[in-house]
């Protein structure tokens, strides 16, 4: 009668949640600041920019280090404004656009950091650095595709410029071509053979391809690099139970969790998985130990109360869906459990409420499925 969730179901979600974890973590770094300035401290006479008038260029070199010291302050808004002043002084300094860019960049707004971006490379047009800066703005402003070419040119201005290569098989991976980013990441690993993120990020489009056991080839190598990696025993535990092999799978996510015994969501997913195997001691303390985490975790609230009710302590139970109804107050099957521990320990009044709060739930969110099982447990109640 309560509302619960098949094993099969509670297995797709653990690999989701699992893929979530695993491939939303897919990211590249920010670019770092420009140093305008170095190029009035000490001018290459190779190069292409234009120094000011010895006033004009005094006040530009002020200019410039006000900037850069608001920048690693963290005053960007004042830094931006300087930086601005600056780039009216000498319009033809790549360096300050980049700076700019940068700026834009730590305050969120991609769409403007690109806009100064292209106009370093506009000017500076053989700097890899700038073009890294270009593609990460793109990529954050949700432009992939010209993400992709700013990357590229990244990687063919500098062979040795893993940053790019990193980018670049980011958003490849965003948009699926998951050939382009495996051949982008397999260029990244000779640069840095060592990396376990990168080895991470391979794994990662193995599983989307179905390639399961290379996956878990690829991890295992990873981990005999890093063996105290949480992350990476975790990214093997994904690839274990893609494979269905969920026995291997559970010793990887507890060697995870005994890495980073605080992180509550290894415990949920560690509970979820020993609940799907029908371990329910072993489930009920993996949730036990998410909610003392995290004490606002619905789902591990949820699975408590799920396996309370199968061993039918019944007053536990209540306990555990009165907190959960505390978290999750509209949720409708919170309040349809608690109605159903009420009912079985005997507490036939307190059980019709929670069952009508449960049908006004589904009712006003449209559920008929769940408003045909509170009429039917109101209807049972009542007879």
């Amino acid at each position: 009668m309560a509302e619960t969730q098949g094993k099969s179901t509670v297995k797709k979600q653990i690999l989701f949640l699992f893929g979530v974890l695993l491939w939303g973590g897919m990211a590249v770094s920010l670019p770092p600041v420009a140093q305008a300035e170095e190029e009035y401290d000490d001018p290459d006479t190779n190069t292409i920019y234009q120094l000011p008038s010895d006033s004009s260029g005094d006040q530009l070199s002020r200019l410039l280090q006000d900037a850069r010291t608001l920048v690693q302050s963290g005053n960007f808004g004042r830094a931006l404004a300087i930086y601005q002043q600056a780039a009216s002084l000498d319009s033809k300094n790549a360096r300050i656009y980049s700076a700019i860019g940068y700026v834009l960049a730590r305050q969120g707004n991609y769409q403007a950091a690109v806009n100064a971006y292209q106009q370093a490379v506009a000017l500076e047009r053989s700097n890899a650095e700038f073009y890294y800066a270009l593609g990460y703005s793109l990529a954050n402003a949700g432009d992939n595709r010209g993400a992709t070419a700013a990357y590229r040119r990244a990687t063919q201005l500098n062979r040795n410029n893993l940053k790019a290569f990193l980018g670049l098989g980011a958003v490849l991976f965003r948009q699926e071509d998951y050939a382009g980013a495996m051949r982008t990441y397999e260029q990244a690993i000779q640069l840095d053979p060592k990396s376990v993120e990168i080895r991470a990020s391979m794994a990662s489009i193995l599983l989307k391809q179905k390639r399961y056991q290379d996956a878990v080839n690829v991890l295992q190598r990873a981990v005999s690099l890093e063996p105290n990696n949480s992350n990476l025993q975790f990214n093997l535990a994904t690839a274990y139970l893609a494979q269905g092999n969920q026995s291997a799978g559970l010793a990887a996510l507890e060697q995870a969790g005994r890495l980073e015994p605080r992180n509550a969501e290894i415990h949920l997913l560690q509970g979820k998985l020993k609940r799907s195997q029908n371990n329910l001691e072993g489930a009920l303390a993996a949730y036990q130990r998410a909610v003392a985490i995290d004490s606002k975790l619905a789902e591990a609230h949820a699975g408590i109360g799920e396996i309370l009710l199968q061993q039918q302590k019944f007053q536990e139970a209540v306990a555990a869906y009165r907190r959960l109804t505390k978290i999750v107050p509209q949720e409708p099957a919170a309040h349809f459990n608690l109605g159903v521990a009420l009912s079985r320990w005997g507490r036939g009044s307190e059980a019709i409420a929670s069952f009508n709060q449960a049908l006004n739930l589904y009712q006003r969110q449209g559920q008929s499925e769940g408003v045909q099982k509170a009429e039917a447990a109101l209807r049972e109640l009542q007879q």
